[in-house]
């Protein structure tokens, strides 16, 4: 598995909580991926002309006015089980048939924006999704716009389809396999935690952002499903251990950060050797990797 600057650096920015990244911390933290010092400065620059970090003094940033929305979107999956209420029965719909199809940008956003909000087609141009979100339908009609679904879109309350339609709706998602996937992360976490004092601090740094970043990606594309359409339960303890090993990985990162950089800072890009000393209490932090939803 491989990381890639661009988001482990936002990460890294997303995570300092108003701390600001050295160029050399970022040089160094992108090391243990095997990211060269000059790919590190080129996605610093490019970061910098979207508006996504922004220069402070020299060598170093802070996120830019441009990460506020993706700095909301990861957020999502830390107050997701807030978020749902219980379900009647009824679905929420947003039917885009009418809509064009020639923007590739809007077509990015629109399925973009479908996707996150967990809505599955139907019918062609109908997509849905239980009612089960707290606000009901105007807070997912909020949503939707935010994140980039055109206006023209209907987006309403549906009930009442025939047995065949409704039997098809349950059946947009694998409820199964959904639950079996909030099982297994669970006890890849939980196992990793259970071993994370063995680690080197680098080996440490370097596993916890991976396996962060899948589980929290995980999260925030789930589509916060009703019972019986998944194990509401095994849900909520993969949330919770994903929380527990967020603060892990942070803890990592943060002694990473301030231990372990001076001596690789001037280092080229490489992953570091696993020789180096246990990392103590690492069982106390895990990197949230920071997830850029795909657009």
């Amino acid at each position: 598995m491989k990381a890639e600057p661009r988001p482990l650096i936002l990460n890294l920015l997303l995570g300092a909580a108003g701390r600001r990244l050295a160029a050399r911390e970022a040089v160094a933290a992108c090391a243990l991926f095997g990211i060269r010092e000059n790919s590190v400065r080129v996605t610093l620059a490019r970061l910098s002309a979207a508006g996504l970090v922004e220069a402070v003094d020299r060598g170093e940033y802070r996120l830019g006015p441009g990460a506020a929305s993706l700095a909301d979107d990861v957020s999502t999956w830390r107050d997701a089980e807030r978020r749902v209420r219980d379900w009647n029965g009824d679905w929420i719909a947003a039917h885009v048939g009418d809509l064009g199809r020639s923007d590739r940008a809007a077509l990015r956003a629109r399925a973009r924006a479908l996707e996150l909000l967990g809505l599955r087609e139907l019918d062609r141009g109908l997509y849905l999704r239980p009612d089960n979100l707290a606000g009901g339908v105007a807070a997912v009609r909020a949503r939707l716009l935010a994140l980039g679904l055109e206006p023209e879109a209907a987006v309403f309350v549906a009930r009442g389809f025939d047995a065949a339609r409704e039997r098809r709706a349950v059946a947009l998602w694998d409820g199964r396999a959904l639950t079996r996937a909030y099982r297994d992360t669970h006890g890849r976490l939980d196992a990793w935690l259970a071993r994370a004092d063995s680690l080197a601090l680098d080996t440490a740094a370097r596993e916890s952002f991976l396996l962060g970043n899948d589980a929290i990606r995980q999260l925030v594309f789930d589509p916060l499903l009703p019972a019986p359409l998944v194990d509401v339960d095994a849900r909520r303890a993969f949330a919770d251990a994903v929380a527990r090993f967020d603060a892990a990985g942070h803890a990592i990162w943060n002694r990473f950060l301030r231990d372990g950089v001076p001596a690789r800072a001037s280092a080229r890009a490489r992953p570091a050797p696993d020789r180096q000393r246990p990392a103590r209490g690492a069982a106390r932090s895990s990197p949230t990797a920071i997830q850029e939803t795909p657009t």
